[in-house]
């Protein structure tokens, strides 16, 4: 149980430093771009589907992307039902 609570603690920090780095602009020679091209590849699997289910809210200009808060309750309810 401890594992799969180490893992669920490792890929909600994935998600919020995906969510970090997609607020900045990030250059393709950028070493930043290395490492959101490695979160993106980890975490889209798991918040495209969920986006497409429950597209962006448009506020004013922009949208907002609920996908990665529901992935986040929804790992925090799983694990914390195993444990």
């Amino acid at each position: 149980m401890k594992i799969l609570q180490t893992v669920a603690n490792l890929y909600v920090l994935c998600i919020v430093g995906r969510i970090l780095l997609s607020w900045f602009p990030i250059s393709p020679e950028s070493p930043l771009s290395g490492v959101f091209s490695f979160l993106y590849r980890i975490t889209e699997p798991v918040l495209g589907p969920v986006r497409r289910l429950l597209p962006p809210i448009g506020m004013g200009g922009m949208g907002l992307d609920l996908s990665p808060i529901i992935v986040i309750f929804v790992l925090q309810i799983v694990v914390h039902s195993i444990a």
